[in-house]
């Protein structure tokens, strides 16, 4: 079988091919210092790739300088996860992802005190070297 899908990460592998595993094994694949250092630009260092990211931050009321905390947050004080392909619509472009999840105190103001909240955040470094793919941030109860 053929495997005509697009990467359009740094990540320079093909994406699976039809049925084959899409998790990565031996990752993280992008190291932190790399990936911090583009998200040292700023919001415009960062885009919602897919629809569901899109929807998620607007869900959260999170703008694109809020993502960049998240995830420099992540890389610093969260969890590795895991390593996937993910495809950005059906028949669509395909990143190779780094997952991580953080745990950070936040006043919830219904609660009326600070809980601890589990952020789920999945990104990718776009081919060209200079952005980050945000394919999910959300909270981690929120996965699927």
């Amino acid at each position: 079988m053929v495997n005509n899908r697009v990467n359009v990460t740094a990540y320079e592998v093909k994406p699976p091919g039809e049925g084959e595993p899409r998790k990565i094994p031996g990752g993280p694949l992008y190291e932190h210092h790399r990936v911090l250092e583009i998200l040292r630009k700023g919001e415009e260092s960062t885009r919602a790739w897919t629809r569901k990211c899109k929807s998620d931050l607007q869900k959260y009321a999170l703008d694109g300088d809020d993502a960049v905390v998240l995830l420099i947050e992540a890389l610093q004080h969260g969890r590795y996860q895991s390593s996937e392909w993910c495809e950005q619509r059906s028949k669509g472009p395909w990143a190779a992802c780094d997952s991580y999840t953080l745990t950070k105190k936040e006043w919830i103001r219904y609660a009326h005190k600070e809980l601890q909240i589990e952020y789920y955040i999945k990104f990718a470094i776009a081919k060209t070297g200079t952005v980050i793919l945000l394919v999910s941030c959300h909270l981690s109860e929120d996965r699927g």
